[in-house]
């Protein structure tokens, strides 16, 4: 068994399968998955678990390169958990977020119901 960090099987799994410049996407409840693009369902209820602690969980395991969110997250919520988190993600409109969530490795579904409180994480190497 192992001693921490993700050990929800399926998310373990997808996690280790990312590569450099790899994409996938971190959202709340609501947020759309396109279809063909795998779910990592998370939910259990309408705030369980939460984004941020699911983000903060994702980001212990991977390197990151970049992040995409919502513009409309700026000054929302929202955007304090990624300023703090990811500074210096790149902005898109929210209607554009959701188109470029279909080039995402998988997509994890988290209980968050915060709105615009979606990422796409784009990976790093560790060198």
């Amino acid at each position: 068994m192992k001693r921490g960090g993700i050990l929800h099987p399926e998310l373990s799994a997808h996690l280790a399968r990312l590569g450099h410049t790899d994409t996938f996407v971190i959202g709340d409840a609501g947020l759309p998955v396109p279809p063909g693009v795998a779910r990592v369902d998370l939910a259990v209820t309408l705030g369980v678990p939460g984004f941020a602690e699911v983000l903060d969980a994702i980001l212990a395991e991977i390197e990151v390169e970049g992040a995409v969110i919502a513009t409309e997250a700026a000054g929302s919520p929202a955007g304090a958990l990624f300023d703090a988190r990811l500074p210096g993600a790149e902005t898109v409109p929210h209607e554009e977020f959701k188109q470029l969530t279909g080039q995402a490795r998988f997509v994890v579904r988290t209980g968050e119901t915060t709105p615009y409180a979606n990422v796409i994480v784009r990976c790093g190497v560790p060198f």
